[in-house]
């Protein structure tokens, strides 16, 4: 079973497969799908970097362990094992601004 790509970018949830807090929200074309399924490891798309893999430049990469998808097919959940923190800013999680 794969994404439905038909109406572009599918959102992608990734949790610590361990711990199951939740670590980013990035997303998805066909060919980071494709990317992540060859390799074990998370690539998204963006519009500032086109395709990357998550830690390629840093080493905090991120072996995917277990893939899901929602009930519409239109996001993924990738449970993972991080090699380091998910966070360009050095925080484990990118949530963690608190709201008023």
């Amino acid at each position: 079973m794969t994404p439905d790509f038909s109406k572009g970018l599918v959102p992608a949830v990734v949790q610590n497969a361990e711990t199951g807090m939740v670590l980013m929200l990035a997303y998805m074309d066909e060919e980071a799908w494709s990317k992540t399924n060859e390799t074990g490891r998370a690539w998204f798309l963006s519009r500032e970097r086109g395709l990357w893999e998550k830690g390629a430049t840093s080493g905090n990469t991120m072996e995917v362990v277990e893939v899901r998808l929602d009930c519409d097919l239109d996001a993924v959940l990738l449970r993972v094992r991080p090699a380091g923190p998910a966070c360009h800013t050095g925080a484990e999680s990118c949530f963690f601004n608190e709201t008023d």
